[in-house]
């Protein structure tokens, strides 16, 4: 990948900008500033949930932008509450209305692993995947795709249903890397993508980005955001802050070394942040 308009293209054919913009934890108008500002600095992939409960801004942001809605590659992702079918096909259709589209160009479901479903996992999985794949057919939705998906989630996907994730988004970053869900998204055509790069504002603690960064003579972000890209993945960093917007998609002018690289990810050792996927969470739940 060498520019922001350069990107990956899925399975089914559709393609999918290599980086994304994120909006989790902003409020209706900050997102709605927010994605303008983004999508003036030339990001054309939005990263939206229902769980975030800021559609309507984000939706507000692409239209105040002036930008045509399919030049957009617009995501959203099914709550923990409406997991199974026919909830799931209600909570797409009312992304959409918040949204203001008719159609969103990436789907995800959520979370795996919920308390009140984890003793009927397959089931809940199942029923819902139908839905995703219920919503694709009838063309509210051009690629289906899961969120914090373990492999063994998406192997009883295969299992089952024989149709996958086109695309899983996971936390990956430099103290979480996430080699072997890299590997295993390759081998099964997956398009990865990682939220959280810049680990929840802990990259700006540690003494080797800080080093790598007066190395590279660019910011700890774009560190991180590069490491991302280098390993084949699609960053979803977020900011408010347009000078920061900017930044965090100015990160094709220089490149880490294998060494560094490695470096980098010797930060596995301080581990991901929160419970890993295959822990339940509660239906109500906003966030990642």
């Amino acid at each position: 990948m060498k520019s922001l308009q350069d990107k990956y293209i899925l399975r089914n054919g559709v393609e999918v900008p290599c980086i994304g913009f994120g909006t989790w934890k902003m409020p209706d108008e900050v997102a709605e500033n927010a994605v303008k500002a983004a999508i003036d600095t030339g990001y054309r992939h939005i990263d939206t949930a229902g769980a975030y409960r800021n559609e309507k801004g984000v939706g507000d942001g692409i239209k105040k932008s002036g930008v045509k809605r399919d030049e957009i590659f617009l995501v959203s992702k099914l709550p923990n509450d409406d997991h199974g079918y026919e909830k799931a096909i209600a909570a797409c259709e009312s992304s959409l209305l918040k949204l203001g589209t008719d159609y969103l160009d990436g789907y995800l479901i959520h979370w795996p692993v919920l308390v009140t479903n984890w003793d009927r996992l397959e089931d809940d999985l199942c029923d819902t995947w139908r839905a995703m794949m219920r919503l694709r057919d009838d063309g509210k939705v051009r690629a289906i795709g899961t969120s914090n998906f373990m492999t063994e989630h998406i192997e009883i996907l295969k299992k089952n249903l024989g149709d996958y994730p086109l695309i899983n988004q996971v936390q990956m970053h430099p103290q979480n890397p996430q080699d072997e869900m890299i590997a295993y998204c390759k081998e099964n055509s997956v398009l990865p993508e990682a939220w959280s790069p810049l680990i929840q504002g802990q990259a700006f603690k540690r003494e080797l980005l800080i080093e790598l960064a007066e190395k590279y003579k660019v910011s700890v972000a774009q560190i991180c955001i590069r490491f991302i890209v280098q390993k084949g993945a699609v960053p979803i960093p977020k900011s408010a802050n347009p000078d920061r917007i900017r930044n965090n998609a100015d990160v094709f002018g220089f490149e880490i070394s294998d060494e560094d690289m490695e470096k980098i990810a010797s930060l596995r050792v301080y581990g991901r942040i929160g419970d890993p996927p295959s822990v339940p969470r509660t239906h109500q739940v906003v966030g990642f």
